[in-house]
């Protein structure tokens, strides 16, 4: 994977607050994103995106899944009559997200097809639940429309993350993650693989920070004991719950049956010794045995030598 182009996106603040309406554009797409609360359904109706052709997405928590996000994804030719039907149905949501086009030329069949992707995406990323629960199959279209449709939908996947929604991203997995591991570099896209032991408990766990995200792999066991506090109990046992780390033949251990994504290295170490932990000091950078937070630190160092050299060049030129 390489080092992706930069793009540029505008944000507009429609109420000049954060907090309320927004819309947002990538530069030479012509799709456009409305962003707003629930509370400002009313405001919406009356927006030009709401009476448009596009694709639509209510996004709140999951009642059944603390932590975790519900999204549906939905498409209309008239999406803010649409939605208004789904407002005495679907009481989760408290976020909505409109996706139209500013040149207006979506067509039933276009978002039809749009729709289909996005929920197959949405559900193959595992990120949240989806309410839709599979994706729609749609008469294909033709060859050049499915190519402008599957861009859209790249698109759509690179905006909403900087609106604030994750359920499209896909997850990092380690075979698709290319690049020197653990290289004595600033690329963004280097995989650092990371492992933690505590031999007290029997305990060894394998994971790979990639994109910002901490990835422990399966296989990995975590204490299956512990009466220490811990701040992220409630996700530990959320994972239990899920199936995603389950009972071992060893009493005191418990596995992770598939890989799972941490914001954090201290959530994930918290998670597997069930207790509050500094990950950064837990976990150690393979095979160099530093710990995570003696490679970041060196490796800020280095960046910041780095930057002074180039200073000090571009002065005496």
């Amino acid at each position: 994977m390489g080092i992706s182009a930069g793009r540029s996106v505008r944000l507009f603040l429609v109420d000049g607050a954060p907090t309320g309406m927004m819309t947002a554009e990538i530069l030479s797409w012509t799709g456009r994103a409305l962003v707003a609360p629930r509370s400002r359904l009313p405001d919406i109706l009356k927006r030009p995106e709401a009476r448009g052709t596009g694709v639509y997405f209510l996004v709140g928590d999951d009642p059944k899944i603390p932590a975790q996000q519900l999204v549906y994804i939905g498409k209309s030719t008239n999406i803010g009559e649409r939605i208004r039907t789904h407002d005495n149905n679907k009481d989760f949501w408290d976020r909505l997200c409109i996706v139209t086009s500013k040149d207006q030329n979506l067509t039933e069949a276009h978002v039809g097809f749009l729709e289909s992707r996005l929920i197959a995406r949405a559900l193959d990323a595992r990120r949240a639940s989806v309410e839709n629960g599979t994706a729609p199959n749609y008469a294909s279209l033709p060859e050049s429309d499915v190519a402008d449709m599957l861009y859209w939908g790249e698109q759509i996947a690179l905006l909403l993350p900087v609106l604030g929604f994750e359920f499209l991203r896909e997850l990092p997995k380690p075979a698709t993650i290319q690049g020197t591991t653990n290289v004595e570099s600033n690329a963004p896209t280097a995989r650092l693989d990371l492992e933690l032991r505590d031999s007290k408990y029997g305990v060894v766990a394998r994971a790979f920070e990639a994109d910002g995200e901490y990835i422990v792999l399966s296989g990995s066991t975590a204490r299956a004991g512990g009466d220490y506090v811990n701040t992220y109990a409630g996700l530990r046992q959320q994972l239990i719950d899920a199936g995603k780390l389950s009972k071992t033949d060893d009493p005191k251990l418990l596995s992770f049956t598939q890989d799972v994504t941490f914001t954090s290295p201290s959530a994930a170490s918290a998670v597997i010794l069930n207790r509050n932990d500094n990950g950064r000091s837990s976990w150690r950078v393979t095979p160099s045995g530093k710990t995570l937070a003696e490679w970041q630190n060196e490796q800020a160092a280095r960046a910041a030598a780095s930057a002074e050299k180039m200073e000090s060049v571009g002065a005496a030129s």
